[in-house]
């Protein structure tokens, strides 16, 4: 079996890589995450120009028909450029709901929309996999439904213009669609640590919204939604140890002390190897789970587990091995790396730690 990339997905990577490195360089990741949008709304539509916003989308939907594998590509890309947008909330958390859905979907996909999933409550559930109980209500009638309710560390709020929310129907849970600039809808921004992927609170009063999931039939989609964010997150940390790696293999071949390159020595370079290795064995396990989501095998849910566990804990460690290897630069603000390793915090924080990733594919695994 051949597990090299396809000539078609290598063309894919270096696109990608080319975009992202000439239209949000590290400079203006930082300006960005500084500025009061948070990300250049500019650069969408060509973003869903190139394709990527339905690249894993059916044909007959809109979308190119290609696989989650091509979309894992574009994540681990994403996260190599620290990309500043809600391109994860897009395509990983609320187009899977979208597609084949709501006529919004082509908004999306044609890069006229932005869209986020809302699921999360203060003082209920936070983790996809918990949801059930929702304080948030949908109210239903001849057709028509209102949200009330506030939901809770919902990922790029500011930035999303089409919200999924998870509510509670009278038949138990269902997921719903609502506009950003709707009657009803308050958005709040929360401090967070991440300037380049901001948290908000949705508060929901009457929000007309659109049925996308029938209550008590969200089960099967939200599980699916969870296995892509955790996947997509997990190829992306694995973007974030390449980045943060190759800036620490650049700067140990340059610095000099006692005149020679400080990469000569074993303290140094006994780093950097390591970041190799597991920034490679993160790869591995990331996109063998996107085979797995792809392909919906049965392993999909171990996977999923195995890659968040490896590739989450994997980028915070690569991003402090490369802060160290650096010195005094590493610990400034102005340099990039704090931004890689707040990005990775986040990263490692979502959907529960590794330990809880570990004990659920121990889980799967025994049981």
């Amino acid at each position: 079996m051949d597990f090299a990339f396809s000539e078609e997905q290598q063309m894919l990577r270096d696109g990608a890589r080319g975009f992202l490195a000439s239209k949000v360089p590290s400079d203006t990741v930082a300006e960005l995450a500084e500025s009061d949008a948070g990300w250049d709304r500019a650069l969408w539509p060509q973003i869903a120009e190139l394709g990527w916003l339905g690249l894993s989308v059916a044909e007959d939907a809109g979308g190119a028909g290609m696989g989650f594998i091509e979309d894992a590509v574009l994540f681990e890309e994403m996260g190599y450029a620290l990309f500043p947008g809600p391109f994860f909330s897009t395509v990983a958390l609320a187009l899977p709901v979208l597609a084949g859905r709501s006529d919004a979907a082509s908004d999306v996909i044609e890069g006229r929309a932005t869209a986020t999933f809302a699921w999360a409550e203060a003082g209920g559930p936070t983790d996809l996999k918990d949801i059930r109980d929702l304080a948030t209500k949908a109210e239903g009638s001849d057709g028509e439904w209102t949200l009330t309710g506030e939901k809770d560390l919902v990922t790029d709020l500011g930035a999303a213009d089409l919200i999924v929310v998870a509510a509670q129907g009278s038949g138990g849970v269902g997921l719903w669609l609502v506009r950003a600039d709707g009657d009803g809808i308050t958005k709040t921004e929360l401090l967070g640590l991440d300037g380049t992927r901001r948290m908000g609170r949705l508060s929901l009063n009457g929000a007309p919204a659109e049925l996308l999931v029938e209550p008590g039939e969200a089960a099967e989609v939200i599980g699916s939604v969870r296995l892509r964010a955790l996947t997509a997150l997990a190829v992306e940390a694995t973007g974030i140890s390449q980045r943060v790696l190759d800036l620490a293999k650049a700067y140990v071949s340059e610095r000099q002390q006692f005149g020679k390159p400080i990469g000569t020595y074993q303290a140094v370079s006994h780093q950097v190897a390591n970041m190799y290795m597991d920034t490679e064995l993160a790869r591995s396990t990331g996109y063998w789970a996107a085979w797995a989501v792809a392909e919906n095998d049965e392993s999909a849910i171990g996977a999923a587990s195995a890659a968040k566990a490896a590739a989450g804990p994997s980028a915070v460690l690569a991003c402090e091995r490369a802060i160290q290897v650096h010195g005094g630069i590493g610990f400034t603000y102005e340099h990039i790396l704090h931004r890689y390793y707040k990005r990775a915090q986040w990263i490692e924080a979502f959907e529960g730690s590794s330990a809880m990733h570990r004990a659920e594919l121990a889980k799967t695994l025994l049981d």
